[in-house]
């Protein structure tokens, strides 16, 4: 059994002894109850609530009044604040969650985890390879105090544990590939035009925080909660388009396979640059070092169209009706899988099988359960949890370093140690964003 998966059996044992009272060992964590910030209390965060409900939500936070009234209905006891950085202050914080817009996250968990808070932050990591490297480097120097989880919550279906045992035991061979993909196609002409004022229950100035002024335009609040990040996440100054979004959630089902860590390169191509919106038909390639089981790979992020080919001997598969899926290339065969089913497709001389032998009952990876209380109960034991900043960070700084290669028009050679491209001045000055006057990254 090597480390992930020892983590997530860990993790899933003591994951139950959060929900069941009177355990022995870790009796008195499970029934002590967690001081939680909740910053961003509508979309996402409504997923939370009645998760949160049965530990102390002590402040609330939120740019829309609005929103934070009816918050504030369900947990009436929290102090509330309009300003992130206020609510940071607050002493008897213990746990943030954030479910905040994508351009905020890096900042709100670095200040968080400066201040010695657990965090649960919802996906992406942060919006560019230095906010992702930051977000990671931070929790390292405290993870011996703090509980982390990136909010890619697949990653509970039971399919990321089957799918991983296959590949790491050799169902396909020897792995040699992996692709994934979204079909999402959402375009936007440019940043929207100025229209009306924010009404008085919105702090449209906060709601923008750290990136460059846009004037408001009530479409950027328009849609559905949990939907909402479709309104706004095409910018680049305020999300990644489908790359953070989406595809956060589809490629954890490549890395919760394959034992990466940082690229050594990256190329990317898709629709012509646009300054304003991110692209939507995109294909991103990233060159990846063997490790102790596997030789190197190839890991393919497609988008908005964009798909990998699959064999004209197998025309029963058509990847095109698969919406968010992976499918992995070995010596022996391919696995194709969305985030629920998988099928093995065996080929060549020895296409029968025979040169694999699956797990028994006992030993195969257990469910990991539910993926906030896992944090939650990191939080009160022993700190570990299956998505912390170092996992969710390395595949985030792969995921903005494509873009990056996407920007410059060129393929780029990457030296994880130091963050920095070894072969392309211009790459390095997009590793970052721009941001405005006053917020500090790293507070």
């Amino acid at each position: 059994m090597n480390r992930r998966d020892f983590l997530k059996t860990s993790a899933a044992a003591t994951a139950g002894s959060l929900f069941l009272a009177g355990s022995t060992a870790t009796a008195a964590s499970a029934n002590s109850k967690l001081n939680i910030a909740l910053i961003g209390t509508w979309g996402r965060a409504l997923a939370f609530t009645d998760t949160i409900s049965k530990e102390n939500v002590v402040a609330l936070c939120d740019v829309d009044e609005n929103h934070l009234n009816e918050a504030a209905k369900r947990f009436p006891k929290a102090k509330t604040y309009v300003d992130w950085r206020k609510c940071l202050e607050q002493k008897d914080i213990e746990a943030v969650i954030i479910a905040t817009p994508d351009h905020t996250h890096a900042f709100i968990a670095t200040w968080a985890m400066n201040r010695g808070f657990h965090v649960y932050c919802e996906k992406p990591q942060g919006n560019s390879v230095e906010e992702a490297r930051l977000v990671r480097a931070t929790y390292l120097k405290n993870k011996n105090r703090l509980a982390t989880q990136l909010g890619i919550q697949r990653h509970a279906f039971t399919n990321f544990s089957r799918v991983r045992e296959l590949i790491r035991d050799g169902a396909i061979g020897d792995l040699r590939s992996v692709h994934t993909w979204g079909n999402r196609q959402l375009r936007r002409p440019g940043y929207l035009p100025a229209k009306g004022q924010p009404p008085k229950t919105l702090h449209y100035d906060l709601w923008l925080g750290p990136s460059p002024h846009h004037p408001y335009n009530p479409d950027y609040f328009s849609g559905r909660a949990g939907a909402n990040c479709l309104q706004w996440n095409m910018y680049w100054d305020f999300g990644t388009g489908q790359v953070g979004d989406m595809g956060s959630h589809t490629m954890d089902l490549a890395w919760n396979a394959i034992d990466a860590g940082l690229p050594t390169s990256a190329t990317a191509k898709g629709d012509p640059f646009n300054p304003e919106v991110t692209p939507v038909k995109l294909h991103m390639t990233f060159e990846h070092p063997a490790n102790d089981w596997r030789g190197p790979v190839r890991v393919h992020w497609h988008q908005g169209g964009a798909m990998p080919l699959m064999s004209k001997s197998y025309p029963f598969v058509d990847l095109n009706k698969i919406g968010h899926g992976a499918m992995f290339k070995g010596s022996e065969g391919f696995l194709v899988t969305n985030y629920h089913n998988r099928i093995i497709i065996p080929v060549g001389k020895r296409g029968d099988l025979t040169y694999y032998t699956p797990r028994t009952e006992e030993t195969v990876i257990p469910p990991l359960g539910h993926f906030m209380g896992e944090w939650i109960n990191a939080c009160k034991g022993d700190l570990k949890t299956s998505c912390d900043f170092d996992y969710g960070g390395t595949m985030t700084e792969q995921m903005m370093l494509g873009l990056v290669a996407y920007r410059v028009g060129q393929k780029i050679k990457y030296d994880g140690k130091t963050g920095r491209v070894t072969d392309c001045p211009q790459a390095n000055e997009l590793l970052k964003r721009q941001y405005r006057p006053g917020w500090k990254l790293n507070g």
